[in-house]
């Protein structure tokens, strides 16, 4: 019999009617946020009588939150390795309008444009990391002066006014969906097809990590657990696949974002820069004497945040159709907490690709649903900052108890 199936005494499934409730409360951070976001997509699919998870306004959340997903992923990084990053949202605005300019203005192709913007971006991070990493400037400081600077070269740029539209080649960035390669319309089965492959993918990817953990003793997880988790996830993705089939299927950045998770989900589990980046946010001094390059590490995750947030610039403008002064306002402030929300440690160290996509997910549901029920920009502005700081409360909780 193979070691999965006969595991040591101490990680056996036999005992998993015991160690349920003992694992959910070990991995409360990771999944009371994930059953947070469903109840909140239940109560509110419930109290707008369905709207929620209508195929439109489901295609519009994914939408309305893919610039804040995109940033989140660059500040998970940043949060991790202990820092910062107040520009984010004076890049992305910045990032727009030098689009605009650069494709309406002066008529250059949106595709050259795209990588121009790219790189401008990124040397926009480098820049910022530069100081934080080899002057050692507290990354508040530099990025804060970023904020300021860059929404005010937004407004010249622009001369105060908007500038638009694009073409139609630009706007699919964030405006286009994945055709229906079956050509059959509604519904829109490569939707259903994709939904149905990625939940065997991702069924096949949990089985061989849970030998993998069994095979060298690992196996935490009770089997139980196991299959009702994957089942609950399989359900969520073939239905929101089914759903958004009613529509249009698959919007085009929906389907980078899910290259983006997969990504950086790699980089922070499985690759040596990410368990660097985690030791540099939980112990500066003794990844430097680990040998971590700890100076280019914080340089280049300044430099990845820039790229980030030039992308994300780009999504915004072209889901808008034209760049305004005021795009990115403050949208830095909704990126840092969803990183919070998503069980990132205010102190570095902690956090996760997954946790910070559930945490703007649950804020854009919560958004999404305080606009349907036409509750004011004003208290939606209250129940946020009450949610942010629930957040960091329980993270601190939890450090004190675990201490």
């Amino acid at each position: 019999m193979s070691q999965v199936e006969n595991p040591s005494p101490a990680n056996s499934d036999a005992g998993e009617t015991v160690s349920v409730a003992s694992y959910l409360k070990s991995n409360v951070r990771e999944y009371g946020l994930l059953i947070a976001l469903i109840a909140v997509m239940i109560f509110f699919q419930v109290v707008t009588n369905g709207i929620l998870m209508k195929p439109l306004n489901l295609t519009n959340l994914i939408l309305q939150n893919s610039y804040i997903v995109i940033m989140a992923i660059g500040m998970l990084l940043i949060i991790v390795a202990g820092h910062i990053d107040l520009s984010v949202g004076s890049v992305m605005g910045f990032i727009g309008a030098l689009a605009a300019v650069m494709i309406v203005n002066y008529e250059i192709n949106y595709v050259v444009t795209i990588i121009v913007c790219l790189i401008v971006g990124t040397a926009i991070g480098a820049l910022q990391g530069f100081w934080v990493a080899y002057y050692k400037i507290p990354a508040f400081i530099v990025t804060l002066a970023g904020m300021l600077s860059f929404r005010g070269l937004t407004l010249a740029l622009l001369n105060g006014q908007s500038i638009g539209p694009f073409p139609t080649g630009f706007q699919k960035l964030s405006s286009g969906f994945i055709p229906d390669l079956f050509g059959v319309g509604r519904p829109h089965m490569l939707t259903v097809v994709l939904g149905i492959v990625l939940s065997v993918f991702l069924i096949y990817s949990a089985w061989k990590d849970r030998k993998e953990r069994a095979k060298f003793g690992n196996l935490e997880e009770p089997f139980a657990f196991f299959v009702l988790k994957n089942l609950l996830i399989v359900f969520a993705i073939n239905y929101l696949s089914y759903v958004m089939a009613g529509y249009r299927g698959y919007p085009n950045v929906l389907i980078v974002i899910a290259v983006l998770v997969a990504a950086y989900g790699f980089l922070t589990s499985s690759s040596t820069v990410g368990r660097r980046i985690y030791a540099l946010g939980g112990n500066v001094k003794a990844a430097k004497l680990s040998g971590v390059n700890t100076e280019r590490l914080t340089f280049l995750t300044f430099a990845n945040m820039g790229l980030l947030a030039a992308f994300a610039g780009m999504v915004f403008a072209a889901r808008l159709n034209t760049a305004t002064p005021k795009a990115g306002y403050g949208y830095e402030l909704d990126v840092i907490a969803a990183v919070f929300i998503g069980g990132a440690s205010t102190t570095g160290g902690v956090g996760t690709v997954t946790g910070a996509i559930i945490g703007a997910f649950l804020m854009g549901v919560m958004n999404n649903g305080m606009s349907i029920l036409s509750i004011g920009i004003d208290w939606q502005q209250v129940i946020k900052g009450v949610v942010l700081l629930a957040a960091v409360i329980f993270d601190v909780y939890n450090k004190k108890k675990a201490g």
